[in-house]
């Protein structure tokens, strides 16, 4: 029989987990409901796989999960996460449903049902005595990807540090599925000034506004934005001063920066760094830096992405395209480290983190296909 074949015929266990999973909360900051979540997500592995499933202790977020099937010295990782973006009762108010081949409910798509793809396409390769002998794949779910990954990080560098290939469950480009082969890296910095406040009609000259200074700035800082070189440079929250008849002493101003290559992201760094004001009296404090390496395309990805290619072509019937995005995961961190990654192995489907998401059901088994494959080929 073969992989393709074995999903199909074990769809309706597949969507009754997924039904379970999604009605299932498991918002970010919630430990409580993030335990239970990464709990159900470790038994529902060894019962899948027959593997090992470790729950890690974590004291502000839910525990992480590391999967483990095979002994073998040759590690791929598979990097997930179990946390939302959706609060506690979101799930009662739009459970799981299905409807015209699409199941929809809070989750679905990002990336409860990538995450049980993945244990079926390893359960695939145990009940078809497919699972090389020489491989160890972990499965890493975290807790807190959703937020940026601050302490599941460590561990996504960790393990990806001992693997030959990482392959990450994030949803793939839409419409045509493809897998992402390089991601921008992200920073994030604050931007506080300060001046000199004195009353707006009395008193104008005795002041020296910092949202004056701000806005100088801001004009400074979007003018970094080069689309040629990747780089996009966005100011997406201002605030300050108390009033329209005071000159405002004090404003900020938070900044995403986005960057394709490691060479860029410093030279950002640097420029934000070195930031002066304009107008004599106020002062100006940078706070932040890099918060997610780039996923640089190498050419080892690139063999990887061919890899994938050759099977979805020749053994799936299916075109596989390859793309990059400016949005950012955890296979950055895995990148980062060197390891050649792959990501967007997840399901298709749309309208991630809005209450329309959706995943499409006649794709789970040929996406689940290509990753067994991927894991028995590298």
């Amino acid at each position: 029989m073969s992989i393709h074949t074995y999903v199909q015929e074990n769809m309706s266990h597949y969507l009754q987990l997924l039904e379970e999973a999604v009605n299932m909360d498991s918002p970010s900051r919630d430990k409580q409901l993030g335990d239970r979540m990464a709990g159900w997500f470790a038994l529902q592995f060894q019962r899948l796989t027959g593997g090992v499933a470790e729950l890690i202790s974590n004291k502000t977020y839910g525990d992480q999960v590391r999967c483990t099937l095979g002994n073998g010295e040759k590690q791929i990782l598979i990097i997930g996460h179990y946390d939302t973006v959706w609060l506690e009762g979101e799930a009662a108010r739009r459970p799981f449903a299905i409807r015209d081949e699409k199941a929809y409910g809070p989750g679905v798509y990002d990336m409860k049902a990538g995450v049980l793809q993945a244990m079926f396409a390893m359960r695939a390769l145990v009940k078809l005595d497919r699972l090389p002998v020489d491989k160890k794949i972990v499965l890493l779910l975290s807790s807190d990807e959703e937020i940026g990954s601050p302490t599941s990080r460590r561990l996504v560098e960790e393990e990806a540090a001992r693997s030959v290939a990482s392959f990450v469950l994030e949803p793939p480009t839409e419409p045509s599925g493809a897998l992402k082969t390089w991601r921008k890296g992200s920073a994030h910095f604050t931007l506080a000034v300060s001046g000199i406040s004195s009353h707006a009609g009395v008193d104008h000259q005795k002041g020296v506004s910092a949202i004056e200074e701000l806005a100088r700035q801001v004009q400074f800082l979007h003018a970094l934005t080069d689309y040629e070189k990747g780089t996009t440079v966005n100011v997406g929250v201002i605030k300050g001063g108390i009033g329209s008849n005071v000159v405002a002493d004090s404003a900020e101003a938070e900044i995403d920066v986005r960057f394709i290559s490691m060479e860029e992201a410093l030279r950002i760094e640097k420029v934000m760094s070195e930031l002066t004001p304009v107008l004599a009296g106020t002062n100006i404090s940078v706070k932040g830096g890099i918060r997610r390496p780039p996923m640089e395309r190498t050419e080892e990805t690139g063999k990887l992405f061919s890899l994938a290619q050759s099977i979805s072509i020749n053994e799936l019937g299916m075109a596989l395209e390859e793309s990059g995005t400016g949005g950012v995961s955890d296979g950055n961190f895995a990148a980062a480290c060197g390891v050649p990654t792959l990501d967007g192995l997840g399901v298709k489907g749309g309208y991630a983190h809005s209450p329309d998401e959706w995943i499409e059901l006649g794709e789970i088994s040929t996406r689940a296909t290509l990753l067994a494959r991927l894991l028995e080929e590298v």
